[in-house]
């Protein structure tokens, strides 16, 4: 069965519906944001009869309720009636038409530099008689209905009474649907002019009159997942519109503000949810969305277990669910139930991932995988610091990580997570497929080199887990970064001293010769060999370090010393593969093969030999 309808509504019937209230927004829609030069072009082509576009509307009275409002500039005398259809897409043509043709007030608009202005619009009569002058008939005035000129002192054209328009012979816009009185008021104070009046009437405000708008009508039955993805499709000019915004204009028909509750409010005087959250460092990124995911996530899971309870089976039993459907299906109720649990379990997930070395949110491989993270702590409470669940949760996070599961469109491995990862935890049972689905290839280090792919942030954090120390300050990276010391990934051979050497940028780029170093000590690097700049970190007198010493630094970095202090690349390459490729397994817990000659081939460009 069709949900959708096409058909025609004169211009004269709409505007009517909507300053009767019949046709009104959802609350979801941004505001009107067209400005002045918009309104007069969108005048011009409907004067012309030329399309302006279809206009979406839904009929209400359906399941999905939205919190609604009025368009720009239109009040009621009284309370505001109840919508029979709301405007998807047309709001801005429809708000600009509603408030120049229909109310008895200047139009709210925009000037060219964004800034409000009020603006009446008239027609200049003569010039719109006019061949191919109707562009320039259209007038905006401010609210004296005067332009001046020599900085106002000045006045060019006065309108600022009926009298005054017929005598200048400007017709005001807002009489274009019903122009009795005006043209009552023409024969008294400029008979004269009547007669081309009626051409201008039959020409310019017949078009107005007669104008019809192409309608798409969604019915009541539509369903919000539906409402979503076609504003999204319709909305080509604008931000796209989120499950955030949608499922924050169905809580305020039930007289909740999500808005607020996320956000907060100071005039509410409310902390919002996100406040309390950011203030975990590493929870800085997290979206209104994920935190629905997860809300969705634990209502979803419990109505699977009751329908598992219950005894049902196949397709009777509900689905575990971050999808948008599901998240646009919670009710208030839902979100109520579980937002307190869900806002605990994500501050839960920010101390597991300190744990796991993570301490900014821009080394977090992936945010996506801290939604079922924080719905599973939501659940385990303090028993996630038991050992042996610790240990599954390590294992599943860090499968998740360098398996590079979480990129992408993860709404189902999501959801699959939180089941069977809580299952594997609390009944012992199968592991999660996240965990046996994960692997490693030793050849994607030699393909890592790329700073915001997951795995290459997940390698370089497991670096710092084993307790890399600086080059310089003799001190964890993880102890520098907490004294905000200058920190980045650097190059172990440098980058130019490969090129010297004719070694590809395709090897010397890898992840392989990339570790966290300070800046003070990459200064100290430059452009040297590796036995070069060791004898002059190590003689610097504010280093003072001697081989034995400097050699522990190197191998907290999983760098063969003596590899660096011979200048050797190729085997500093191979050793250090291996050390990367056995943490790497260890926090999979699995097995990762080397490759078969254990070194690498190709490493020279093209017709280079060793230097």
């Amino acid at each position: 069965m069709s949900t959708f309808d096409s058909t025609k509504t004169p211009l004269p019937d709409m505007i009517r519906e909507i300053t009767e209230g019949k046709i009104q927004l959802p609350d979801f829609q941004r505001g009107w944001v067209w400005d002045d030069s918009h309104v007069r072009s969108l005048l011009v082509s409907v004067a012309r009869s030329f399309p302006v576009g279809a206009v979406m509307l839904l009929e209400t009275g359906g399941d999905i309720r939205f919190q609604v409002r009025p368009i720009e500039n239109l009040k009621f005398p009284a309370a505001i009636p109840a919508p029979e259809r709301l405007i998807l897409d047309g709001q801005q043509r429809l708000t600009s038409l509603t408030q120049v043709l229909a109310l008895d007030k200047p139009v709210k608009t925009f000037n060219e530099k964004n800034k409000r202005i009020d603006r009446y619009y008239y027609i200049d009569i003569e010039t719109a008689l006019e061949e191919d002058r109707l562009e320039e008939a259209f007038v905006a005035l401010e609210t004296d209905r005067t332009i001046k000129k020599n900085f106002g002192r000045d006045i060019v054209l006065d309108l600022s009474s009926r009298q005054k328009e017929c005598e200048a012979f400007y017709f005001p816009c807002n009489q274009i649907l019903n122009s009795d009185n005006w043209e009552e008021s023409l024969q008294e104070y400029a008979p004269e002019k009547f007669g081309a009046y009626m051409q201008f009437r039959k020409k310019i405000l017949n078009a107005f009159r007669s104008y019809q708008l192409p309608i798409i009508a969604l019915g009541k039955s539509t369903s919000k997942e539906a409402v979503c993805l076609v504003f999204e499709k319709v909305n080509t000019g604008g931000v796209p519109l989120s499950v955030f915004e949608l499922v924050t204009a169905s809580f305020a028909a039930d007289g909740f503000n999500l808005r607020d509750d996320w956000h907060g409010s100071n005039l509410r005087n409310v902390t919002g949810r996100v406040k309390k959250l950011t203030a975990e460092t590493l929870l800085e990124g997290v979206e209104p969305t994920d935190f629905l995911q997860a809300i969705s996530l634990l209502h979803t899971l419990e109505k699977r277990r009751i329908d598992l309870a219950a005894g049902k089976t196949g397709k009777a039993v509900a689905a575990v669910s971050a999808k948008r459907v599901s998240v646009l299906s919670l009710t208030l109720t839902n979100y109520q139930k579980w937002a307190d649990e869900v806002e605990k379990g994500f501050l839960l997930a920010a101390k597991f991932l300190r744990k796991e070395y993570f301490f900014n949110s821009r080394d977090l491989p992936y945010r996506t995988q801290i939604v079922p993270l924080a719905a599973v702590l939501s659940q385990l409470k303090e028993r996630w610091l038991e050992p042996k669940i610790y240990d599954k949760l390590c294992q599943w996070y860090w499968c998740g990580v360098l398996g590079e599961l979480y990129g992408g469109a993860v709404e189902t491995r999501i959801a699959n997570d939180l089941e069977e990862l809580l299952a594997w935890i609390n009944e012992d049972g199968v592991q999660p497929r996240t965990i046996y689905e994960a692997a490693f290839q030793a050849g994607r280090l030699d393909t890592l080199r790329s700073r915001n792919s997951a795995a290459y942030k997940g390698l370089n954090v497991l670096v710092l887990r084993e307790g890399a120390t600086d080059f310089f300050w003799k001190a964890t990276i993880q102890e520098l970064d907490h004294e905000e010391v200058a920190l980045d990934i650097h190059h172990i051979f440098p980058k130019a001293w490969c090129e010297e050497q004719g070694i590809k940028p395709a090897v010397f780029n890898a992840i392989i010769n990339k570790t966290p170093i300070s800046y003070k000590a990459n200064r100290m690097i430059g452009r040297k060999a590796p036995s070069q700049y060791l004898d002059a970190i190590q003689s610097h007198k504010q280093v003072g370090l001697n081989d034995d010493n400097m050699n522990n630094i190197l191998e907290s970095h999983l760098i063969d010393p003596q590899t660096l202090r011979t200048d050797n690349f190729e085997l500093f390459y191979t050793r250090r593969k291996e050390r990367l490729l056995d943490i790497a397994g260890r926090a999979m817990g699995k097995s990762i093969e080397q490759d078969e000659s254990g070194e690498i081939t190709n490493m020279l460009d093209d017709d280079e030999e060793w230097k």
